[in-house]
């Protein structure tokens, strides 16, 4: 007689008796996942403070040990995604490992799956949120979308953001133009945004009767400028307009918490900064606005005020979730307001070094500002005479360093243009001085002999 799914799950073997199903190498896995832990607490020995450790490349040694990078290179594109510390791809092959070898539906349904509240409930408490608001998403563009589809928007309606948004999100909005009738309304910001209160003034004056909707990056993708999301975030809630930020590029890298921001809905990816396994993110939903929010996949009527309907995706691994965890562990050892101060200091290491040349500094045009809460490790920089994309080819062929190149957008009209043009540098904690060195080498070559 077939035996029922109930039945079958019934029957099956404890955790205990499936641990025994597992190959010798998730012994392996577990001893160096260990290392997360004991990395972390060597860190978090050192009582120094952020001023203390910025500069203190011993101590940052121990944090890119960590780390499985190919030295040979050099990767200045940090922004794009992270590589993750070697303990945390452990994890993910532990637990992938576990699902493979043990029957997949018991493993992921009955085991691993409910392992993950763990994680959202060590997210909640790291980031200054409520556990029952926070759900684990693949990336920031998941987490947004579900944001920007799952608002109810009618025809006329319109969404203010601004033309330095990232380009996925402006293309979500497009697609709701043309498919509901709903308007995009865009403004472009300083370059750099060094005064918070003329990027308030700028939402403020193009609000309308029609805003129901506000997109708002806390940290530009294209120039590492941080934006007064709080303020924003109040001018709207003042207005009756909720408010969804893109954390893509602060989460983790600026020294504050969720609950800082004073926001009902944010977005953010967790494989750039936090150094979680790639294809992570994270979505929070203020608790009484999560009914207010369609999922992207659809979820049964009981889960209306449940943040896990954002997760309803049908099947899908578990490790990247659970691995996550470690990601935590080695975050808390750093210390956030230390993380952010050696970011700070990589940061200012090649751009005061470039601006204070006295050959070069005339063609030095940073696209960011280096005052301090207006920004953090990431700066975007053009140089007179060296074209951008020419520029950063250059770099990786004949010098290995990993950049990317922003244009200004000349082809966009020029309501709609971001203005904004260089190269993109954002080390990380695992960066050295030295490399800083050789990419600064790499640029005052290229100033004084061309990239031809």
């Amino acid at each position: 007689m077939p035996h029922s799914r109930r039945h079958f799950l019934a029957a099956a073997p404890g955790a205990a008796g499936l641990a025994m199903l597992a190959s010798p190498a998730l012994a392996r896995h577990a001893t160096l996942e260990h290392r997360a832990a004991d990395i972390a607490r060597e860190l978090k020995a050192d009582k120094r403070g952020p001023a203390d450790t910025a500069d203190d490349d011993a101590f940052w040694s121990q944090v890119a040990r960590a780390f499985t990078i190919d030295r040979s290179v050099i990767n200045l594109n940090n922004g794009g995604v992270s590589p993750s510390p070697g303990f945390v791809q452990e994890a993910m092959k532990r637990h992938l490992d576990f699902s493979n070898t043990a029957p997949p539906p018991y493993a992921l349904w009955q085991v691993l799956e409910p392992q993950k509240e763990g994680t959202r409930r060590a997210l909640a408490q790291q980031f200054g949120a409520d556990a029952e608001e926070l759900a684990i998403t693949r990336n920031a563009s998941e987490s947004l979308q579900v944001l920007q589809q799952g608002l109810d928007l009618a025809p006329g309606d319109e969404v203010l953001t601004t033309t330095a948004d990232y380009p996925r999100m402006l293309t979500t909005f497009e697609q709701r133009e043309r498919r509901e009738g709903i308007r995009l309304v865009r403004f472009q910001i300083p370059v750099p945004a060094s005064d918070p209160a003329e990027i308030v003034r700028r939402f403020e004056a193009h609000i309308t009767p029609r805003t129901r909707l506000i997109l708002c990056s806390r940290v530009v993708f294209l120039t590492g400028g941080a934006l007064p999301v709080r303020e924003i975030c109040d001018l709207g809630r003042g207005r009756g307009i909720p408010v969804i930020v893109d954390a893509a590029h602060s989460f983790a890298h600026l020294d504050e918490r969720i609950s800082d921001l004073g926001c009902d809905f944010l977005g953010t990816s967790l494989h750039k900064w936090l150094f979680a396994p790639h294809g992570t993110g994270l979505l929070y939903v203020k608790r009484d606005r999560i009914k207010d929010v369609w999922p992207l996949m659809a979820a049964a009527e009981k889960q209306t005020d449940d943040i896990r309907k954002f997760e309803e995706i049908g099947t899908h691994p578990a490790a990247n979730h659970l691995a996550i965890a470690e990601a935590l562990t080695f975050h808390d050892g750093i210390g956030s307001s230390r993380k952010f101060a050696r970011m700070v200091h990589l940061r200012d290491l090649w751009a005061h070094t470039l601006l204070d040349h006295p050959r070069h500094a005339s063609r030095v045009n940073l696209q960011t500002s280096l005052e301090p809460g207006l920004a953090g490790g990431i700066a975007t920089v053009d140089f007179e005479g060296l074209e951008p994309r020419e520029l950063q080819s250059w770099l990786w062929s004949t010098r290995r360093i990993f950049t990317v190149a922003i244009a200004d957008g000349a082809e966009t009209p020029e309501p709609l243009r971001h203005n904004v043009r260089g190269l993109r540098i954002s080390p990380s904690v695992y960066t050295t001085p030295r490399e800083i060195e050789r990419f600064v080498d790499a640029i005052q070559h290229a100033l004084d002999h061309g990239v031809a």
